[in-house]
């Protein structure tokens, strides 16, 4: 009876231990974060500053 009992034991850690299938791990492809060129904070200063421009010189022409 101890030797059935010993053999389950040994039979039910085996199956256990070698638990799963045998096909290929799947990787997964590597995230590739590309960064954009940074424009200056300035961009967009320049067509506010135009647009004023232009209504300066429309006020200035009358």
């Amino acid at each position: 009876m101890k030797k059935l009992a010993l053999a389950v034991a040994f039979a039910a850690a085996a199956t256990t231990a070698s638990a799963g299938n045998m096909s290929e791990p799947v990787m997964e492809a590597p995230v590739i974060v590309e960064e954009t060129a940074a424009s200056s904070s300035a961009a967009g200063v320049w067509v506010p500053l135009l647009l004023l421009a232009v209504v300066a010189a429309v006020v200035a022409a009358d």
